[in-house]
C-alpha cells in the first residue's frame, strides 16, 4: 500500500430525493478534491435515503431502486470519479439482475472500474435481501479496499474475512446511532427537539452524539475492528433526521492500531480528512495476529449451533 489521503463524510440525506442527495455528494467531492483526497466514503443509502425504506411496498422500492452498474446513480458517480480523479463510495437500493432488491454500496473509480457490495446482514424491510459475498478489490491508488455496510461490521467474522482477503482499508458506511434498542446498554433515541434546536443550543445535541447513544457506543467495538485486523477504517455515518430517528454522525478514520486519526462530532453535515501512513500496516498488532492464526482449530466457526 502507498500513503494516501482519504475522507469520510457524514450527511443528512433527503428520503427518496436523489437529486438533493447528489447535490450534497458533489459538493463534498469537490471540497475533498481541493484538499488532495483520493478516496472518499459516503454513508449507507445516502443516495436514496435509508430508514424510511421499511415503510415502502415492494413496488415502491422497485421505483426507487437501480441496477448497478447500468443505473443513473452509478453513471453519475463514475462521472464525478473521472472528473476529480477520486474513488467515490456511496449507498443506494440496488435492483439486482436476479430481480431481488439489495441495500448496496457502489464504489466508482477514476479508471472506470465499479465495485458493488450488497449488505450481508440486511434488516428493516422484508423486501430487501441480504448479500452473499464479500467485496475486496484493488484501486488505482495503490491500495486494496474492502467494504462492509453497517451491521456487517458488527459481526466480527465479516471483518476478519475481509482482512484475510487482503484489505488494507475498510470502507464502513453506516446509518446508526440514536436508534431504539432492546440492549441493556444505554442506547436509545435522540430527542428530535434537540436536533431542531441545534443552532440555538449545539452543546445539547452534540453531548448526545458523543454519549452512549453515539460515539460512546462506537468506542466499544469500532476501534477493535481496526486493531484486531490490522486495517485502516473509514467510518462514514448518517447524521440528523432519518425517518423517525436521529442519526448521530461521529464519522471518523482509524489507523490499524484502532487509534482515531481524524473525527467529527458536529451536529450537521461534515467531512473528516486523514492521511494514511502505509508503514503502520505491516507491524500492526492485528497483522501479527493474522499471521498467528491456527485455522485447523476453527471448524466450529462454520458449523451451525442452532443459535443463529
Amino acid at each position: 500500500m502507498k500513503d494516501i489521503r482519504v475522507a469520510s463524510v457524514q450527511m443528512e440525506h433527503a428520503a427518496g430525493d436523489k437529486i438533493a442527495n447528489f447535490h450534497a455528494i458533489h459538493s463534498f467531492v469537490e471540497k475533498a478534491a481541493g484538499q488532495g483526497v483520493k478516496i472518499i466514503a459516503f454513508p449507507e443509502c445516502c443516495i436514496t435515503g435509508y430508514w424510511f425504506l421499511r415503510h415502502l411496498s415492494k413496488d415502491e422500492l422497485l421505483e426507487l431502486a437501480e441496477p448497478v452498474p447500468a443505473g443513473p446513480s452509478t453513471r453519475q458517480l463514475l462521472a464525478l470519479s473521472a472528473q476529480f480523479g477520486m474513488t467515490i463510495g456511496a449507498g443506494l437500493v440496488e435492483l439486482g439482475a436476479d430481480g431481488r432488491l439489495y441495500d448496496s454500496y457502489v464504489v466508482a473509480m477514476p479508471d472506470g472500474q465499479v465495485r458493488c457490495h450488497r449488505r450481508l446482514q440486511s434488516v428493516g424491510s422484508e423486501h430487501i435481501s441480504s448479500g452473499k459475498s464479500y467485496t475486496v478489490f484493488d484501486t488505482p491508488h495503490g491500495c486494496r479496499v474492502g467494504v462492509l455496510i453497517c451491521h456487517d461490521c458488527t459481526i466480527i467474522e465479516n471483518v476478519r474475512i475481509t482482512a484475510l482477503a487482503g484489505a488494507e482499508i475498510l470502507i464502513a458506511p453506516h446509518q446508526m446511532g440514536g436508534a431504539a434498542s432492546a440492549s441493556p446498554t444505554p442506547l436509545g433515541q435522540v430527542n428530535k427537539a434537540l436536533w431542531e434546536n441545534r443552532h440555538i443550543n449545539p452543546h445539547a445535541i452534540e453531548s448526545e452524539f458523543v454519549g452512549p447513544k453515539g460515539r460512546g457506543w462506537l468506542m466499544r467495538w469500532l476501534p477493535a475492528r481496526a486493531h484486531d485486523n490490522g486495517m485502516f477504517v473509514m467510518f462514514a455515518n448518517g447524521v440528523g433526521v432519518d425517518d423517525d430517528e436521529i442519526r448521530t454522525g461521529c464519522s471518523m478514520v482509524l489507523d490499524p492500531y484502532g487509534r482515531i486519526i481524524s473525527e467529527t462530532c458536529k451536529a450537521g453535515d461534515d467531512i473528516v480528512i486523514a492521511d494514511l501512513d502505509a508503514s503502520l500496516l505491516e507491524k500492526s498488532t492485528g497483522r501479527s495476529w493474522l499471521r498467528a492464526r491456527r485455522p485447523e482449530l476453527y471448524g466450529p466457526l462454520t458449523e451451525p449451533n442452532g443459535k443463529e
